[in-house]
């Protein structure tokens, strides 16, 4: 998957990442967090601080100990909660972390790694599948959501569409 675009939900005002399949079929809305937001958003932007920010410092940690982010994947949902891992491989071997899949999203974007999810949380989501045009979020369909999101104002969707 890749990162599609970061916006708002129009009705609880949180932040929202579209990961979006590269064959264009499926997208999965996510809900996170301000800080991860912000951190997303700084990377798609190219900003750079003066001095390193969390995700920042997690990529130089784990390249300052000759290891790599093999992939970060989406693996599973429960009660409304999605569940990541981050896949490193380092000299001791491979080792998967459990994450937040906005803190997953971010380390994946600064080391250029794969982002995957799991077939079960596509099923198990408010995916969007766009060969059949239908939305699993009511009876919109994918143009109808994507319709919504190009109404959003300025401020509201940010310039984070990638």
């Amino acid at each position: 998957m890749k990162v599609f675009a970061l916006t708002v939900d129009p009705y609880t005002h949180a932040p929202i990442v579209i990961l979006k399949d590269l064959e264009d079929n499926n997208a999965l809305p996510v809900w996170i967090g301000s800080p991860e937001a912000s951190a997303i958003a700084s990377k798609i932007d190219s900003v750079e601080y003066s001095r390193p920010m969390t995700h920042d410092l997690m990529k130089e940690i784990i390249s300052g100990v000759s290891a790599t982010v093999e992939k970060i994947e989406i693996n599973d949902i429960r009660d409304n909660v999605f569940y990541a891992s981050i896949h490193i491989e380092g000299i001791t071997g491979a080792f998967k972390l459990d994450a937040r899949p906005s803190d997953a999203i971010a380390l994946a974007l600064r080391t250029d790694s794969a982002i995957f999810v799991d077939s079960k949380v596509l099923d198990k989501s408010k995916s969007i599948d766009l060969r059949t045009k239908e939305a699993v979020l009511g009876e919109e369909t994918p143009e109808d959501l994507l319709n919504m999101l190009e109404e959003f104002e300025p401020d509201e969707f940010g310039k984070y569409k990638m």
